[in-house]
């Protein structure tokens, strides 16, 4: 029973309680003196009536603060996501759900980051372990240090170093410590610089076929713009069959915004990966069965800049087969 729950002014239920003591208190007095009682007495059992009255009118609004300080104790000892019960509208009842948000953010924030831990682990072991093999290969005399042995290992150290700078970029735009440099220029440039630099890595058979006006441009950081496209094309050599075809398209999207579209041939994204695709270290099954997944961080990276930019990202599947990233950019305004 908490006869002032519904009331949901704090400074209004302690003015009822004071009150409601007063009266109490008052009342008893003179009671027992009406009945002949000594003062003292009477005056005691008037306190002694009126804490109990008190004690019956604010029970449950101090609940949660209790239940609060329980909870905060078990957090320092590492015990995540507990909730208080919120029994009240004032605002201490809004002080127990500010404090249930928060604990449900902070559990959030150590999932992350142990899944953080665990995936790091578990990217740089590969490598790694790589690299360690071969090396003991060679010191042992089981093999020579031939070029392909040197290429082997120049390509894990690749990879090393690519997952290294990925989690540094990563880090600096959540904590914006990136400085972005806004400013329009045409988005051609970006899309033909970025398949130039893919056709250095991907297979001779993978065709890149660019369509963007000359004149289109969006507001935004020519570097950071060029990094997520650089992203989105290598996922999509990444998956391509071979002979494979990237597609790379710009065009207006509505008044003010240019659409950015990357495009593959490969078996596409299935649908309930849609939307995770762009989660740290998220990888479909397809990635992860066929091997040819990323660490699964560029595509965040991707996300991250975008979302600086005011703009969307998202990914759709083509049919019969393939997939399309889709990048939505403000549009540089006409001079």
């Amino acid at each position: 029973m908490k006869p002032l729950g519904s009331l949901s002014s704090l400074k209004l239920k302690l003015g009822i309680v004071i009150v409601a003591a007063v009266w109490v208190t008052a009342v008893t007095t003179v009671i027992a003196a009406i009945v002949g009682l000594p003062l003292l007495l009477g005056a005691g059992a008037g306190i002694a009536l009126a804490l109990g009255f008190a004690q019956l009118l604010a029970r449950g609004t101090t609940a949660p603060l209790r239940a609060m300080a329980t909870v905060a104790s078990a957090m320092a000892a590492g015990e995540h996501g507990r909730q208080v019960a919120v029994t009240t509208n004032d605002e201490v009842g809004e002080l127990a759900r500010a404090f249930n948000r928060m604990t449900a953010e902070l559990a959030q924030t150590d999932r992350l980051r142990r899944d953080l831990v665990a995936n790091v682990s578990h990217e740089l072991r590969t490598p790694i372990g790589a690299l360690q093999a071969v090396l003991e290969n060679v010191v042992d005399g089981v093999s020579e240090p031939d070029p392909e042995t040197i290429a082997t290992m120049l390509a894990q150290t690749r990879r090393l170093g690519r997952l290294v700078t990925q989690l540094l970029d990563l880090s600096r735009l959540e904590a914006g410590e990136q400085p972005f440099d806004i400013r329009p220029f045409p988005v051609r440039d970006v899309l033909e610089d970025a398949a130039r630099e893919a056709r250095l890595h991907a297979p001779d058979d993978v065709v890149f076929a660019i369509d963007a006006p000359g004149d289109l441009a969006v507001d935004g950081d020519p570097e950071r713009v060029h990094q997520v496209v650089v992203n989105l094309v290598e996922n999509a050599v990444r998956f391509s069959p071979r002979p494979g075809l990237v597609s790379l398209r710009a065009s207006h999207d509505g008044p003010g915004a240019v659409k950015l579209e990357v495009e593959d041939d490969g078996p596409g994204i299935a649908v309930e990966d849609l939307d995770r695709v762009f989660e740290r270290f998220y990888r479909g099954d397809g990635a992860r069965s066929s091997g040819r997944g990323g660490a699964g961080l560029g595509l965040a990276i991707a996300r991250w800049i975008v979302d600086l930019h005011g703009g969307t990202i998202h990914a759709e599947r083509r049919e019969p087969h393939g997939s399309r990233l889709v990048v939505t950019l403000p549009q540089s305004p006409s001079p």
